[in-house]
């Protein structure tokens, strides 16, 4: 069994690739020639890497010929919420371009890999309250130029499945983090901020944007266990959500990360720059769908994820020399 993971350096290829290999399968993933590996370094001599740009088609197809793989998860984009208003073209250039590249030179190939789309609980976007818990019938009002690549990315899965018959099921993963997670994202940058603190390479302040949204977190652990088993059963054609089905305000995720600090007293003090145009207020998700089909719940309890990614920061972070 050969997995292609387009992204594999970033935080959630380097863990579907750990989880992979667990798995017994053999592993390649695409990278740019300027991607940082520190993910990946440890897992090095049990992968094959393969330079490519991905928003060109002859560069894809010279991947999926080298790659040949059996199952194929689309994880490299751009996927951070706030940087996408500040790069909307290059957001929606580079996650649908890239996805639609796959796509054809599968289908000009003749593969017939399963392919994995990668969609987010951002296209659900304003939710009202009576429709939650969000299921994956509920309408896609996307609120970012993020939110709009994602659903261009899951829409491209269902048309791609339903004209050429191409096995492609579409995953909508809530919130999660853990260790890796990229700095520019709350939990890890409030984590990073906490680890500053405690070196001694900073004030007692961390710095916040808007505290008040809910979001349902997953270890990413668990997303990845679950990207896995929809390689492997999901039903082509079907989208699923992965989520935990609680959902915490960013302030209580902030609140855990300062009462684990060995710092007596944190400060709290907002950053306007850290502000968005426009907010999802509230993201609670349902698990049903995927539970009932394929037996997947999440297994690791917020706090656990919360702790390994303080843990994971104190180690980055080199204490101020005395």
């Amino acid at each position: 069994m050969r997995v292609l993971i387009t992204g594999i350096t970033g935080f959630v290829g380097s863990h579907l690739a750990e989880h992979s290999l667990v798995q017994g399968a053999e592993v390649v993933g695409s990278l740019r020639w300027r991607s940082k590996t520190e993910h990946i370094d440890h897992l090095r001599d049990r992968l094959a890497l393969v330079e490519s740009d991905l928003r060109d088609l002859f560069s894809v197809r010279t991947l999926l010929e080298r790659a040949r793989p059996d199952y194929v998860v689309h994880l490299a984009a751009q996927s951070f919420v706030a940087a996408s208003w500040e790069t909307p073209a290059e957001t929606l250039w580079t996650n649908a371009i890239s996805q639609i590249n796959l796509f054809e030179a599968m289908r000009q190939l003749g593969s017939t890999a399963r392919f994995l789309v990668i969609g987010s609980s951002e296209e659900y976007g304003l939710v009202y309250p009576d429709e939650l818990p969000i299921r994956e019938t509920n309408p896609l009002r996307p609120l970012s130029p993020y939110a709009v690549s994602k659903v261009t990315q899951d829409l491209m899965g269902w048309q791609y499945f339903k004209s050429y018959g191409m096995h492609i099921v579409r995953a909508r993963a809530f919130n999660h983090t853990g260790p890796r997670r990229g700095e520019t994202f709350a939990t890890s940058n409030f984590a990073k901020q906490v680890a500053e603190i405690e070196a001694g390479l900073r004030a007692p302040v961390v710095y916040v944007g808007d505290l008040k949204p809910t979001r349902d977190f997953s270890d990413v652990r668990d997303i990845v266990r679950g990207y896995w088993q929809l390689l492997e059963r999901g039903a082509p054609g079907e989208v699923y959500n992965l989520c935990s089905g609680v959902d915490w305000s960013i302030e209580r995720v902030l609140s855990f990360l300062i009462g684990h600090s060995t710092t007596p007293r944190i400060d709290i003090r907002q950053d306007p720059a850290r502000l968005r145009p426009s907010d999802v207020p509230i993201l609670r998700g349902s698990r049903e769908k995927i539970e009932r089909a394929l037996g997947w719940r999440t297994t690791i309890p917020l706090e656990t994820t919360l702790g390994d990614l303080l843990e994971y920061w104190r180690r980055r972070v080199r204490p101020r020399a005395s």
